[in-house]
């Protein structure tokens, strides 16, 4: 059997973990488990990544980088400030409705790693990460549209991710289209009336 060198097998047992996790859960997701699902031996898991919990930060960055970059391919580059936010809002839960598996993995992943000191650092990181570039995004709007924001480009990054985690965990426990609609169109107007915009429905594009 040809030799698959470690660099080559990482990306092989990422996919590995992730499709034996999104079936199964995180508890599922044993060196053992997830080296039968690519069909290796135990030890390749460990030789290519050294623990479980470096392998489940690989898993942990490659959906947040996924998740990120069809968010920012999404960014519109001549919108105003509201359509801005209201796209990036719609392109961002758009990933919630076609993707929910991996907002659920994501989820269980940061659950686990709270009570996980060797993935403390990682979850830390997801969320440094995920704000820096809402925060970026954010910023780059108000400057294109000469946007005075009346309040950090982070505080409101963090606001309106705190909304969209929340409407996610909904999504995920209880749908209700209608609802989620509403709740996301409430978001985005309160985002922009906290940036300094005026209080009202602002019309979200097609989800």
């Amino acid at each position: 059997m040809a030799h698959v060198s470690a660099a080559a097998r990482r990306p092989q047992l990422i996919k590995a973990a992730i499709d034996l996790m999104t079936r199964e859960g995180v508890a599922a997701g044993s060196t053992r488990a997830i080296a039968a699902e690519l069909g290796v031996a135990q030890a390749t898991v460990h030789y290519t990544f050294g623990t479980k919990e470096d392998l489940y930060r690989a898993v942990m960055e490659q959906l947040t980088h996924g998740l990120i970059a069809q968010v920012e391919r999404a960014a519109p580059a001549d919108a105003g400030f509201e359509e801005t936010i209201a796209t990036l809002a719609a392109a961002l839960w758009r990933t919630v409705r076609e993707q929910p598996t991996a907002h659920q993995l994501l989820t269980e992943l940061s659950m686990f790693a709270l009570r996980t000191p060797r993935l403390q650092e990682a979850l830390e990181g997801h969320y440094r990460e995920v704000t820096a570039v809402t925060t970026k995004l954010v910023t780059e709007a108000a400057e294109r549209t000469g946007h005075q924001l009346a309040q950090s480009p982070e505080t409101l990054a963090r606001f309106f991710l705190a909304g969209v985690d929340g409407l996610s965990l909904q999504r995920l426990s209880l749908p209700d289209e209608e609802a989620e609609h509403t709740g996301l169109q409430a978001l985005v107007s309160a985002v922009v009336a906290l940036a300094g915009g005026r209080m009202e429905f602002v019309t979200l594009p097609t989800v």
